[in-house]
Formats: C-alpha cells, structure tokens, sequence
C-alpha cells in the first residue's frame, strides 16, 4: 500500500451535490417543500416541518431509477441504460401536545433516512479523435507525459531485478501518486528518456506520435451518498413552526473506467494502449440545519432555512492497470497494489432556501422554493497543505454560485390527490458547459385511506456532462458529451401514529 494525492475538481463537485429523492408526494412537487411541512422528506429539507404535523406520523418509500445517457464523441454517437430499485426514505415524527395554556402549543421529535444523491451510472463513447495536436493531447500519452516531465529517471523506473509491481508500490511510498503515473508510462514504453543512461535524466518524448486516435472508454459506478437527520422541532402560537436539524451524513462511491486507444500513426511505436482504473470510496459527514415556517395568513405560508456546510472525512483507495503493444511487443503493468489516500477533510459550501406556499383550504396548493449554493467555497483541508491550497484556488476558478427553482401544485378531489412540480438547476461551473443546467418534471397521485396514505410519482429529469477520458494538468483531455436522463417511479406508504 502507498500514501498519495490525487483528488480532483470532480471530486469536490461530487460530494457537494444533492439530488431530489425522498417521499413520493415531496418528489411529485419537485421538492417544492420548504414553505409546507407535513411530510417525512420535508422535515429533511425545513426542519420546522415536523412541527407541522397533528399527530405522530411515519413513511417509508422505495423507487426504480432508469438512467439512459447518449455519448457523443468525434461523431461515434452510443446509447446505454441501466435501472436499479432501492429504499430511498424512512422515518418517523413524533409529536407531543402542549396540555397547559402555553403560547408553545406542540413540540416533535422525528428521525429521518433520505438517499441524497445516487451514483449509479454507467455510460461508454467510440469515436476517432482527429484534433492531430502536435502536443499530442489528443492521446494517453499526454497524461504520462506530463507526470513524466522534470521528474528524474532514477525516481520513476525500477531498480535492476525489481519487479515492476515492487516498483511501483515502492515509488508510491517514496514519492507519490505522480510519480507512479510517470513510472507507469515509462516502463510501458509509452515515455522515452532524452538521455536513458542519465539516472538525472528530467526530460521525455513520446512513442506516440501526433496524429488520429481511436478511443473506447467505459465508465461504471454505484454507490449513493446519504444523510439521517436527528430533529426536534416546535410550534409557537398557531402560526409559527421553527426547527433545527442534526445531520449525519455518509459516503460509498465506487468507479471504474476502462480506455482502449489504437493509432496507426506514422513513427509511432506503441501502437495500441488500455488503461484500467478503480476507485473505491468511503466517508462521513456532519452537518446542520435551521428552519421556520410562518403562516402569514390562513392561506399564505413563507418558509426559510440555513443549511451548514457538510463537513467531510473520506477515505479512499485505488487500483491502476496497464497494457501496451507495438514495436516492443506486448506489455502489461499489473502491480495488484492498493492506493491509499491519506484520510482527507472536505467542506462543502452552506446552502440557503426561501419558500412560499399557498394552501386553497382542503382543496390544494401550490408552492415555490429558491436556494442558492456557491460551489466556489468548496474546500479541500488540511488548507496547510500545498496541494490542496492549489486545488482549493481551482475550484474557486472553477465553480460558481448556482441557483435553483422549484415550483409544486396539489389538487384534491375525495381521496385522490393530484400533484405535478417543474424544477431548474443552474451549473455550478463558471463556464455553464462542463456541466449544464438541469431541468425536471413530475407527475404523482396519492390516495387517503384514513390514517394511511398511499402515493406514487414519476419524475423526470435531463442534463448534460463534458466528461474528460483522462486528467492533464496543462493543456485540454479529449472529452465525451453525455446527455443523461434520470426516470423515476417512487412509491410511498405513510401512516398516523
């Protein structure tokens, strides 16, 4: 095992990001929460909310996602979907009446589970990279030449009768993760040295020349990032709910990405190259949360809240693999070595939500919410440390405030409810490219057997990815545009208590 660095802006973007999941009825407004309370999910958005409630109340709610992405790239065009079914939501409130003639006529407890984001996905692109940079960053090589150069030979090569996977891990733990990568390309033969006999030799050309590249890369991952939410929450008077919230958050992330790239490009030696990568992901967080709904009049109903920042401990660890092929015959770097990333701290940036509501009687709703998140404050820690300094000034470069808007309508009719919701997401990328903006819909319907509720919702949402092959610290990855749309069917069974 060796201690290395390789965090990136993805990262940071990652845990930093929530998805609409929970209940059935929350989803079928799009989330259009913050100003209505009454729901399980809702108590994780406002912590006022539980306050809502007249009696002690709990649900629980599963759902099947369906994830299609189309890729693009240099005009090969690839389809793939893939669908899974979990528990998304449970919990529980519980509500206690004031008996004396105290202006705090309630206060509740409840515990929440809410699946905050999900990471399963999987997508691939094919296409000929025909950019012929003459810096060949339109191939692999550009990625091991750039860890490669300045770096000395002795730092990045194996000893005579070492093992190439002794070597490796030895590298790591002397040097680190970047080193590794120049070692990875060198023994390859993707690198040359200017000078091989110089053990101070600093400078590299490549064994792949500029030209056309054919790609196949895949990319899988699974895993979710969670939250259980401690509340307590109470009623002043009959007309305001105010609540805090104790939040422990979690983390299990798993990726892998595979790239093949063929060439046949005049002078080059090294004809063909695939290059595995794991990562595996674990974390915890806490955060916390301040709410209150005000009922302005019988109908009309503003809600606000304070979300921290999540503060992050996270572990990872990964895995690399190696194949080349061309004038040196076939070679495969195969360390069977674990990477294991010092623990890191990550912040997350803090969130605040205003919310409107107006409720016609028994009849229905309808409800808005904003929030306001700016990525740019997203922190790597210990902020001592050099490397993560200069990741912490990319993604102040990089990211940027995004707003997002949430709009819900409910009808009542008997027993039925009908609900539908329209949400919009801003990138949180300056640029508005590298991620762009999201937008949603959904549809639901619920029905009251008395004490027990039934509910189901269809959501929809669509956004657009410029997904790099492969990280360069100078110059520009190929990338694959991926298109992703998220279906959801969410089906929830709430009761009294």
């Amino acid at each position: 095992m060796s201690s290395i660095y390789a965090q990136d802006l993805t990262d940071a973007l990652r845990y930093s990001q929530s998805e609409i999941q929970g209940t059935a009825r929350f989803r079928a407004l799009s989330g259009a929460f913050g100003a209505l309370g009454g729901d399980m999910s809702a108590v994780s958005l406002n912590p006022a909310s539980s306050a809502v409630f007249s009696r002690s109340h709990a649900s629980i709610s599963g759902f099947n996602l369906d994830t299609k992405n189309n890729s693009s790239y240099f005009g090969g065009n690839e389809e793939l979907s893939n669908s899974n079914f979990d528990l998304n939501q449970a919990g529980a409130a519980f509500v206690f009446a004031s008996n004396s003639n105290s202006p705090w006529r309630k206060f509740s407890l409840a515990v929440a589970y809410e699946r905050t984001n999900n990471y399963e996905d999987q997508w691939f692109s094919v296409g000929t990279n025909t950019l012929n940079d003459p810096d060949f960053s339109n191939s692999i090589a550009s990625y091991f030449y750039d860890y490669a150069d300045g770096r000395r030979l002795d730092e990045i090569s194996a000893l005579p009768d070492e093992s190439l996977a002794d070597a490796y891990l030895d590298i790591g733990n002397a040097y680190g993760y970047g080193h590794q990568q120049a070692f990875l390309g060198f023994e390859s033969f993707i690198l040359e040295p200017d000078d091989i006999d110089n053990d101070a030799n600093t400078t590299y050309t490549s064994n792949i020349s500029p030209g056309n590249f054919l790609h196949d890369y895949t990319y899988t991952a699974t895993g979710y990032n969670g939250k259980v939410s401690f509340n307590v929450a109470t009623q002043y008077e009959d007309n305001l709910y105010i609540g805090v919230n104790l939040n422990s958050h979690f983390i299990d992330y798993n990726r892998s990405t595979v790239l093949f790239e063929e060439n046949n490009n005049t002078g080059s030696t090294v004809n063909y190259v695939r290059f595995d990568n794991s990562l595996n992901t674990r974390g915890n967080g806490f955060s916390f949360q301040v709410g209150g709904i005000m009922k302005l009049t019988k109908e009309f109903r503003v809600g606000v809240t304070y979300d921290s920042p999540t503060w992050y401990t996270i572990e990872e660890e990964t895995t690399q693999y190696l194949e080349t092929d061309g004038d040196n015959g076939f070679i495969a770097i195969d360390p069977l070595i674990i990477n294991v990333f010092p623990e890191y701290k990550l912040q997350t940036p803090a969130k605040l939500t205003g919310s409107l509501a107006y409720v016609f009687g028994n009849q229905g709703l309808i409800s808005f919410d904003y929030s306001r998140k700016d990525y740019g404050n997203t922190r790597f820690k210990p902020e001592s440390d050099t490397f993560y300094q200069d990741l912490n000034a990319r993604i102040s470069e990089t990211f940027t405030e995004a707003s997002t808007y949430r709009v819900g309508g409910e009808y009542k009719h008997e027993q039925f409810s009908f609900r539908g919701g329209y949400r919009f997401e801003e990138s949180p990328y300056a640029d508005g490219v590298t991620v762009g903006d999201l937008t949603g819909f959904s549809l639901g319907l619920g029905y009251n057997f008395g004490n027990t509720k039934l509910d189901v919702t269809y959501d929809q949402s669509e956004r657009s990815f410029n997904n790099s092959l492969y990280n360069l610290d100078f110059g520009n990855a190929p990338q694959a545009t991926v298109d992703r749309t998220n279906s959801n069917i969410t089906v929830s069974l709430s009761f009294n208590l």
